[in-house]
């Protein structure tokens, strides 16, 4: 039975687990308070306690991810080698949630966590011999890009069950592979890596390198 006092014992952070589960397995549309007041045995309005509405709860899922964000500690190596470490943090917490890393970005300067990470992202920037306003800058579009790249992610937005998904990928292949090889000889060629990566290590990997070699170049 609902009652008042479940209503109060009602743990935000825990409907904030329940919510993040949803949003990964079925996307933010797919949360709902009347769907998160069944799992927890409160009526929806016991939500409103804690939550002004389904943007606040969402916002909630950002900082959740964010706060997993784990800063490397600072060290000797040069500031590019540094800023790729952090990040590599950055997008290590966000990668087991392609359906959700933008919820992150509006989060950033707002939560501890995401000032953190800012704050440190800009004394490297600054170290490598940006000024201050162009650190923000060239800071700013590299968490968009990164943030970009795991919801992006090839691999994570197939299907989730095996038969399904190489069905899809075959699917892909073969219409790559019906082009004229003559016309098209690295396409039809790289048919494969083009439709998925094959690791989705490495298509984190060539990312990041991607990003921070841009950053370098500026630099250079």
């Amino acid at each position: 039975m609902i009652t008042k006092e479940t209503s109060r014992r009602l743990d935000p952070e825990k409907v904030v687990d329940s919510a993040l589960a949803i949003a990964d397995d079925e996307g933010p549309a797919a949360v709902s308070f009347r769907k998160l007041a069944a799992q927890h045995d409160v009526t929806p309005m016991a939500l409103y306690r804690h939550f002004k509405d389904k943007d606040d709860l969402l916002a909630a899922i950002g900082d959740r991810i964010l706060a997993d964000v784990v800063l490397p500690a600072p060290n000797d190596e040069r500031w590019d080698k540094q800023l790729h470490a952090l990040l590599t943090a950055f997008v290590t917490a966000l990668r087991g949630h392609p359906r959700l890393a933008d919820l992150t970005l509006p989060r950033i300067l707002i939560t501890e966590p995401g000032l953190a990470l800012s704050e440190r992202a800009l004394e490297l920037l600054v170290e490598g011999g940006f000024t201050v306003d162009d650190a923000a800058e060239v800071g700013r579009q590299a968490i968009c890009s990164l943030i970009s790249l795991v919801t992006t992610d090839p691999i994570a937005r197939e299907v989730n069950d095996p038969e399904a998904r190489e069905a899809s990928l075959r699917r892909k292949r073969a219409s790559l592979g019906a082009l004229s090889p003559e016309r098209y000889p690295l396409i039809t060629s790289a048919a494969g890596a083009l439709i998925c990566p094959e690791s989705r290590d490495r298509y984190y990997e060539i990312g990041l390198d991607l990003v921070v070699a841009g950053i370098r170049g500026i630099r250079e």
